[in-house]
C-alpha cells in the first residue's frame, strides 16, 4: 500500500509556523481515520534530554502523527548545530544523500495512508553545492502547502515563494496565514492582497494562540480543499510499522 494523500509543507521563511501547520495537518488527517505519518527529512538544532539528542520540531511532528515510525525514516538527518542545514552538515562532517531521503519517503509512504513532509527553512535553502530544498520538493513531486508568516514584508515573500514553487513545476495546493507579528498593522488587507494574487486557496489564518498545539491550530484551518483529502471515517489498513502489524 502506498499513501494516497501526501503534501510538502514549505514557508516564506524560517520560524514562521511550518511545524505548527504540519502538526495541524497531521492532526486533521488523523481525525479522518487514516494513518498519518510526518516527515522532517532534515532538522538542525538538538538538545540532550536523558542523554538523547532531541529536536523540538521533530518531536512536535511525531506527537501529531497517529502512525509511529522509526526516526531513521522520518528524520534521516538530525544535526546538532542550529544553523542553515549545509552549514550544520559541514561542521559535523555530514553530506546529504538525496537518494537516501527519497528512499525514506518511499518507505514512509508504503507504511501510511497519508504523509506530510516538512521542509527546512524557506523554499530555497542550500543542502549541497548544487542541490537545495526546492530540488528536494521537485523530486518528491507532492502538492505544496505554503505557510505565510504574517509580518511586514510577507506579501513579497509569499509571491516570490509561490513563483519559485511554480518554476519547479509543482502545484501550490493551498496556503496558510500564520500571525507571527501580533502588532502587525493591516493584517486583513495583507491577507486579502494575497488571496487575490496567489493561485491557491487560503486554508485559514492561525492567530496568536494562548496555548500552542496541533489541535488548537487545526481549529482555525480547513484542509478539505487540498487534493486527495480523505473523507471522514476513511478506514485505515494495516501497514508494516503499525501496532497491529507488529502484534501479528
Amino acid at each position: 500500500m502506498t499513501a494516497t494523500t501526501a503534501y510538502f509543507v514549505t514557508g516564506t521563511d524560517t520560524e514562521i509556523g511550518k511545524t505548527l501547520t504540519t502538526s495541524a495537518l497531521l492532526h486533521a488527517l488523523a481525525r479522518t481515520g487514516v494513518r498519518a505519518a510526518g516527515m522532517k527529512p532534515i532538522a538542525a538544532g538538538t538538545e540532550l534530554r536523558d542523554g538523547v539528542p532531541r529536536n523540538e520540531d521533530v518531536d512536535a511532528i511525531a506527537a501529531a502523527a497517529n502512525l509511529a515510525l522509526p526516526l531513521s525514516l522520518t528524520t534521516p538527518y538530525l544535526l546538532q548545530e542550529p544553523a542553515a542545514p549545509h552549514i550544520a552538515a559541514a561542521l559535523e562532517g555530514v553530506r546529504f544523500d538525496i537518494d537516501r531521503i527519497l528512499d525514506c519517503y518511499r518507505q514512509v509512504a508504503a507504511a501510511a495512508d497519508a504523509v506530510v513532509v516538512e521542509g527546512v527553512g524557506g523554499f530555497r535553502v542550500p543542502l549541497t553545492e548544487d542541490f537545495d530544498t526546492a530540488d528536494l520538493a521537485q523530486k518528491l513531486a507532492l502538492p505544496v502547502v505554503m505557510v505565510v508568516g504574517l509580518r511586514l514584508g510577507c506579501i513579497s515573500h509569499a509571491l516570490l515563494t509561490a513563483e519559485a514553487i511554480e518554476a519547479r513545476g509543482l502545484r501550490l495546493a493551498g496556503w496558510v496565514a500564520n500571525v507571527v507579528d501580533a502588532e502587525m498593522r493591516h493584517q486583513i488587507d495583507n491577507i486579502d492582497t494575497l488571496r487575490m494574487r496567489l493561485p491557491a486557496p487560503l486554508l485559514g489564518v492561525i492567530p496568536r494562540l494562548p496555548a500552542v498545539s496541533a489541535s488548537a491550530a487545526a481549529a482555525h484551518l480547513d484542509f478539505s480543499r487540498l487534493p486527495n483529502w480523505p473523507a471522514a471515517g476513511t478506514a485505515a489498513t494495516s501497514h508494516p510499522f503499525s501496532p497491529e502489524a507488529k502484534e501479528a
